[in-house]
């Protein structure tokens, strides 16, 4: 299953560090950060809760960018 998320993020450099948390996330089978569109599409794996899933991968996206934010 794939879904976007909005997101919001100071620059081109920390959307690229949210995409690399989020595809090291457990249940994330892939994702893609646009920072000009300040979209996030994330696939997930095979039978994974996609909202349980997705906190962790804002959990981890703050780790390396405190003031980003994605919009579940």
């Amino acid at each position: 299953m794939k879904k976007t998320y909005d997101i919001e993020v100071d620059c081109a450099n920390c959307a690229a560090k949210m995409e690399e948390a989020a595809k090291k996330t457990e249940g994330v089978k892939d994702c893609t950060v646009n920072f000009m569109t300040l979209k996030m599409k994330v696939e997930f794996e095979e039978g994974a809760d996609k909202d349980s899933v997705m906190q962790e991968v804002l959990k981890n996206c703050k780790k390396v960018e405190s003031d980003c934010e994605i919009k579940l």
